[in-house]
């Protein structure tokens, strides 16, 4: 499985598994910082900075961001 850069420390350490309990929810985890976020699969959409459609919804402990794949950019869900 390959590696993403982490959205909280921008390391290459951020990796996923998928909750086997329930289909749509995605975990992702970071070797480096231990950070953790879950991404509901029903969730993402073209990014509006790359125009990939690669930006999904992550959900940790304390909020709610979309999170680019392609460019690494994130967008705080007000």
């Amino acid at each position: 499985m390959a590696v993403q850069i982490c959205p909280k420390c921008k390391t290459d350490n951020f990796s996923w598994n998928i909750d086997v309990s329930e289909t749509t929810l995605t975990k992702w985890s970071c070797l480096h910082c231990k950070y953790i976020a879950v991404e509901n699969e029903t969730d993402e959409r073209k990014c509006l900075r790359c125009n990939q459609k690669t930006e999904t919804k992550l959900k940790d402990k304390i909020e709610e961001f979309w999170w680019c794949s392609n460019c690494n950019s994130t967008t705080k869900v007000e």
